[in-house]
């Protein structure tokens, strides 16, 4: 049983003048069963802790849409937020004090608001009393790694689907020129004609333009259940919080574990133009492909962009040829300007994938097969002692070169938009990368390419938070 009660009422107003709303809400398909046990914790919580994790995520799903990528800006305008919880018969209610305005309509939550608040709730209940408060997974080993993934997905409803594989994982930046993003909706709206359902790291840009026009696509198809699938971590969802077309969200307790279930997930993945979270995923994917034991398993991968992006794809080419070689280079195809031709090399990689689960007894809805080596397993904590000794050098075989490329670029991204790694650039100065001269010129070229091209921040002067010596 589920409610969709909502009361709501406008209490002050913050910096801007906008109006602040006090709430109190009741479940909307995510915590029908929760246990009294669970919700004695959720009571008990207080400050620090789970409490302190859930304030953070519900304050960025509450302030979806509001056009910034800068993480501290949004706690300090919505500083005096609150959230406390009561019991009610079917589980658990949320009372919300001095919420962002724009998650409500004629005093009553947007649905979909509501159903992302609570599916942040289930995920960090769960993952804090199933995965981190039991003995069940060793989270050093790869395999029980592995399994609490599953488990995560599973409890989320990620892998209740039971038709034929179709899950395009889409990957892209969130700071892209509308050209590009228009390209996208472009790209998914070609999907969503072919039947295909979409997955992305749910935040605006190149996250949000496959799902919207997947959306036409099975409009069009009249297909009334598409999934458009959001994935994303604690660390990263102020920066990058859901859009408005996630109708299952999912959040993973880390980066590693957020990449691995992309990856266990997909039948295919569209990479659009983004920047060094875009350039960490694709290094973690073929990082993984590069492993000898995953030499024969399909995984479709599409590059692909508008004829403007034709620079940035060759860029983005060349720095994989000259650090991982040629054989990472056939893993994936480059489609440059053709929607209908992207979505047509999915459709043949998507069946090839079937065909080959099928023939393997492998699940549809989870890439078992897969081997993910413990290098890319392992959470990585971009400290600036971490980020200094990372191995960045000629010499290291390709799928551990790629696995140290993409913990830089991860360290990238927490001094770009994560709050801890702005607190630590702000305290010690920029993280200093260290290799050959050959890989540092590499990196420095792809990364000044970034910054000209403005794909590291939304708005405003980028200051860079990585020092590059060789």
């Amino acid at each position: 049983m589920s409610s969709e009660h909502t009361s709501a009422s406008v209490t002050q107003f913050d910096g801007d003048g906008d109006e602040l709303v006090d709430a109190h809400v009741s479940p909307l398909g995510s915590l029908e069963n929760l246990s009294q046990r669970e919700v004695q914790q959720l009571l008990q919580s207080g400050r620090g802790g789970m409490y302190d994790l859930f304030r953070r995520c519900a304050l960025a799903v509450l302030a979806s849409g509001l056009e910034s990528d800068d993480v501290r800006a949004i706690f300090d305008r919505f500083k005096d937020f609150e959230i406390r919880f009561g019991r009610q018969a079917w589980g658990i209610k949320l009372e919300l004090r001095n919420a962002p305005p724009s998650a409500f309509v004629d005093g009553q939550m947007i649905r979909g608001i509501k159903e992302h608040l609570f599916a942040a709730l289930r995920d960090i209940v769960y993952i804090h009393d199933a995965i981190l408060g039991t003995h069940r997974f060793d989270l050093n080993d790869p395999a029980s790694i592995t399994n609490a993934v599953y488990h995560i997905l599973r409890n989320a409803r990620i892998l209740d689907y039971k038709g034929r594989p179709n899950l395009v994982v889409c990957w892209g930046g969130h700071s892209i020129s509308s050209t590009e993003y228009d390209y996208s909706k472009r790209v998914g709206y070609e999907l969503g004609l072919r039947g295909l359902n979409i997955c992305t790291g749910c935040g605006p840009g190149a996250m949000k333009g496959p799902m919207k026009g997947a959306t036409i696509g099975h409009a069009k198809q009249r297909i009334r259940d598409g999934r458009y699938i959001g994935i994303t971590e604690p660390g990263i969802i102020a920066a990058e919080p859901p859009n408005a077309i996630v109708n299952q969200l999912v959040i993973m307790p880390d980066i590693e574990k957020r990449l691995e279930a992309f990856v266990r997930c997909a039948h295919a993945i569209v990479v659009f133009p983004g920047g060094v979270g875009t350039a960490e995923e694709i290094l973690y994917l073929l990082g993984i492909l590069l492993d000898p034991e995953n030499a024969e398993i399909p995984l479709p991968v599409i590059f692909t962009g508008p004829p403007s992006a034709a620079d940035y794809f060759g860029q983005i080419d060349r720095f994989i040829a000259a650090t991982l070689g040629d054989t990472a280079r056939r893993r994936y195809k480059v489609v440059i300007g053709d929607p209908a031709q992207a979505a047509r090399e999915v459709v043949r990689g998507v069946e090839a994938v079937r065909e080959f689960r099928r023939a393997q007894s492998d699940s549809y809805n989870f890439n078992w097969l897969l081997k993910i080596p413990a290098e890319f397993q392992r959470p990585f904590e971009p400290t600036h002692e971490a980020m200094a000794k990372l191995e960045l050098r000629r010499g290291l075989d390709p799928h551990l070169m790629a696995a140290n490329l993409r913990r830089a670029f991860s360290g990238i991204v927490a001094g770009n938009v994560k709050e801890q790694g702005i607190q630590a650039i702000e305290r010690h100065g920029p993280f200093e990368l260290r290799g050959d001269k050959s890989i540092m010129s590499l990196l420095d070229e792809l990364l000044t390419s970034f910054v000209k091209q403005r794909r590291m921040k939304l708005a405003g002067e980028y200051r860079p938070c990585y020092r590059l010596v060789a």
